[in-house]
This record gives structure tokens, C-alpha cells and sequence, in this order.
């Protein structure tokens, strides 16, 4: 329980920790961001890691000077393409074992939701799964296992990649600063968590709304 409190809390302070980070590790902080975003995207067990929220952050801090924005955004979109490559070939490797239930650390609903959205929006399910929590993390560990050719699979990733880092990094760098968002930071992440999440809750809903209705039917 104490380490989810303290993931909730730097998350829901992102602007105090990351501005901890830059002063004790200075250029180095580029690398802890390409590996959190790294880790995110490319390893399937760390969905829970902060994605939109810290690619917003950076860019607010950008806008201070305390970051290069160009290198931010160059550095986590190579990140977040390596992350889902990565997990691609985790998919691909592991197979349908995962959907078996018996794959440890796999949650089997995630795994099922994510490929309730292969079934309705085909290849654009690694562009849109960007911008959802969990399902980012999963879209491209499905994709390996068997949804998505890896030639197809690198096509949308690249362009989900530079769509979600340059969104929220540049989002964080334009408006992070303002003195409303500045003022009201944590809210503002709140907001953008979920906001998030929206799309994958009103999907879940819809399934089960339509799995009832087929029972009763």
C-alpha cells in the first residue's frame, strides 16, 4: 500500500518530483524520462507508470527553460517507438498463452478488453490506444500476438508515437505555464488522467451494456 501512495502521489505531483529530479540530476533527467516512458509503452507489466501526465509535465518544465522541448520530444517519441516495439515482440514471443489465464503478472481482462478495440478499429488500435491508459501498454502486446503483421504494426506506431508525445509535450510547453494551469497543477493532471481513461471506461461500459442485452435477448 505504501508504495501505490507514493506512485499516487508522484503522479498527482508531478511538477514538485519532477522538478526534484531535474535539480539533483540535471541532463541525466532525460534519461529517467526516456525510461519511464520506455517502460510504460514497452513492458506490459508497467501500465500503472505515468504517461500523458509526465509528457506534460516535461513540457511545462520546457517552457521554463529547464528543459529542451526539441529533445524532449525527439527522445520520448524514439522512447515511446521502442517501448512498443519491444512489447510487440513480448506478444510475439509469449503467444496465445497470455489469453489462457495462466500467464503470470497478465491480467486476462485487460488483454480482452484491448482486443475487443483490434476488433473495431483494426491497425488505428495502436494510434488511438495512445492516448488511453492500460490499453496503450497492451494494444501492441496483442499486436504481437497475433492482430497486427510487425510492417503494419511499425507504421501506426511511429505515427501514434509522434501524435501522443508531441500532443502532450507541446500541450505542457504552450499551457503548462499559464497561471491558472500553473496555479492549479495537480488538478489539472487529474484532469488529463481522466480524460485519459474516458474512452476505455465508455468502451467497457458499452460492452457490458451489449453483453447484457444479447443474454437477455
Amino acid at each position: 500500500m505504501e508504495i501505490i501512495s507514493e506512485l499516487v502521489d508522484f503522479i498527482l505531483h508531478l511538477d514538485v518530483h519532477l522538478n526534484t529530479i531535474i535539480k539533483n540530476f540535471g541532463i541525466w533527467t532525460y534519461l529517467i524520462l526516456f525510461l519511464i516512458i520506455f517502460l510504460e509503452t514497452g513492458v506490459v507489466v508497467t501500465p500503472f507508470l505515468p504517461g500523458d501526465s509526465l509528457l506534460f509535465a516535461a513540457g511545462s518544465f520546457a517552457a521554463l527553460g529547464s528543459l529542451n522541448v526539441f529533445a524532449l520530444f525527439i527522445l520520448l517519441t524514439l522512447a515511446a517507438i521502442l517501448g512498443d516495439t519491444l512489447n510487440y515482440w513480448i506478444g510475439h514471443f509469449i503467444g496465445p498463452r497470455a489469453f489462457s489465464g495462466n500467464t503470470r503478472f497478465l491480467k486476462k481482462e485487460y488483454l480482452d478488453r484491448t482486443h475487443v478495440f483490434y476488433e473495431k478499429y483494426g491497425g488505428k488500435t495502436i494510434i488511438l490506444a495512445r492516448f488511453i491508459p492500460i490499453i496503450r501498454t497492451f494494444a501492441p502486446f496483442v499486436a504481437g500476438i497475433g492482430a497486427m503483421d510487425y510492417p503494419h504494426f511499425f507504421f501506426f506506431n511511429v505515427i501514434g508515437a509522434v501524435l501522443w508525445v508531441s500532443i502532450f509535450t507541446f500541450g505542457g510547453y504552450f499551457f503548462g505555464n499559464l497561471p491558472f494551469v500553473r496555479d492549479n497543477f495537480t488538478i489539472v493532471i487529474m484532469v488529463i488522467i481522466l480524460i485519459s481513461v474516458l474512452p476505455g471506461v465508455f468502451e467497457f461500459l458499452r460492452e457490458k451494456f451489449k453483453s447484457r442485452k444479447e443474454i437477455e435477448a
